[in-house]
């Protein structure tokens, strides 16, 4: 639907308060209008809200009909299920109760050993679908995972005007051209599937690059907003982790490939404005899943990539994965990730596909650095799919 089609808050009078008698056990409805020092207090604001400044957060309005992606709306918990705990932007992770109030973001999900989730609601209530603060209805769920923690939508979150608070306002601006500057290089990790250990093993390569002086940043390009990630590649001294709240994306489930290519593009812009000479990017879930398929099918992304790692679960998912990436002239410069945890796992890797199996410890100590070129390439070079000329094993 249309964005002028929705039903549009109303404006916030000046004589709301946004605010019914809340009673200590937090059950009370509020009202439209502008929120008191009460009410923003006690929100607890998610971590897919990171780049909006607390003080934008002023004003209540009627919830969005329908919801989309992007909207941002206050929701109290109705009971806990599978997300009993919520990242906040300031890094922290809280206990839920009944009751709280949480600011949190329409988008969808995807994951496969979780929720497939959507941006929508019904009526008043909706579900927590990830700990990092993004909502929607769960369409469906991995069946291990516990019913989803239940929200009731208290309504729509606005600015000291009034104004509609969308994710999308609060992105990373669009850098000036830097004609003559180096282009960082870039190693991609993909995997198999979900939890395959793609974030490990990015954050052991920048462990491993860093040895040699190297100066790495990271983008998580695709997936759902998660703090762990974020913090686990800045532990590993990134200079800095972007991913895509950084530009204006809940999530990026069902994004569209130029959405997704411009997405790329501006945190690369700003990954080398922070002067790193690599970038580790981690792709979500595995090849097969339709944005990172997407991605693996443009060559305005492949050709920009000097490197790229698998990780994999299993030896026969890691042979499988690797044909399909042979398929599109990707040839992995090694497999890492739960497989190579095994002595038997690696063997059978390296049996199947002739490429290197190696184990987290192995990239963090730098066994892939070998022949690793000190300069970056120059501005607007690209390497055809599949070469990997600027990694080799010593």
């Amino acid at each position: 639907m249309n964005q002028s089609q929705r039903t549009a808050p109303s404006p916030v009078g000046a004589g709301g308060s946004g605010v019914a008698a809340i009673g200590v056990d937090g059950r009370d409805s509020l009202q439209v209008g502008r929120l008191s020092d009460e009410v923003r207090a006690a929100i607890r604001v998610s971590y897919a809200l990171r780049r909006v400044p607390e003080p934008s957060i002023r004003s209540l309005l009627p919830r969005p009909t329908p919801p989309m992606v992007g909207d941002i709306v206050l929701a109290r918990v109705s009971g806990i299920g599978k997300n009993a705990t919520l990242d906040l932007a300031n890094g922290r992770r809280c206990a839920l109760h009944p009751g709280d109030l949480i600011a949190a973001v329409f988008g969808h999900r995807y994951a496969t050993l979780q929720f497939e989730g959507y941006a929508a609601a019904e009526a008043d209530d909706c579900h927590l679908l990830s700990a990092g603060g993004l909502c929607g209805l769960v369409a469906s769920k991995h069946d291990t995972m516990p019913e989803p923690t239940r929200l009731r939508l208290e309504g729509a979150l606005g600015d000291a005007d009034g104004r509609l608070l969308r994710l999308r306002t609060f992105r990373l601006p669009p850098l000036p051209p830097r004609p003559g500057a180096a282009r960082p290089r870039v190693a991609v990790v993909v995997g198999t599937s979900m939890d395959s250990g793609k974030t490990h093993t990015a954050r052991s390569l920048v462990l491993g690059l860093r040895r040699t002086g190297i100066r790495v940043a990271c983008i998580k390009l695709t997936g759902t907003a998660a703090s762990r990630d974020t913090f686990t590649l800045l532990d590993a001294g990134a200079c800095v982790a972007l991913d895509f709240l950084d530009g204006g994306f809940p999530s990026t489930y069902r994004s569209t490939l130029p959405d997704l290519l411009g997405l790329y593009h501006l945190l690369m812009e700003h990954a080398a404005a922070e002067g790193a000479a690599w970038v580790v990017i981690e792709i979500a879930d595995g090849i097969i899943q339709g944005e990172t398929a997407a991605l693996l099918g443009s060559s305005g992304f492949t050709s920009s990539v000097d490197a790229w790692l698998l990780t994999a679960t299993d030896a026969l998912g890691a042979a499988g994965a690797v044909h399909l990436l042979r398929d599109r002239a990707i040839t992995p410069l090694a497999v890492s990730g739960l497989v190579s945890r095994s002595a038997l796992g690696r063997r059978e890797v390296e049996a199947a596909t002739r490429i290197p199996c190696v184990t987290a410890g192995g990239l963090a100590a730098g066994e892939l650095n070998a022949g690793l070129p000190v300069e970056s390439a120059a501005v607007g070079r690209r390497r055809r799919s599949g070469e990997q000329s600027a990694l080799t094993l010593g």
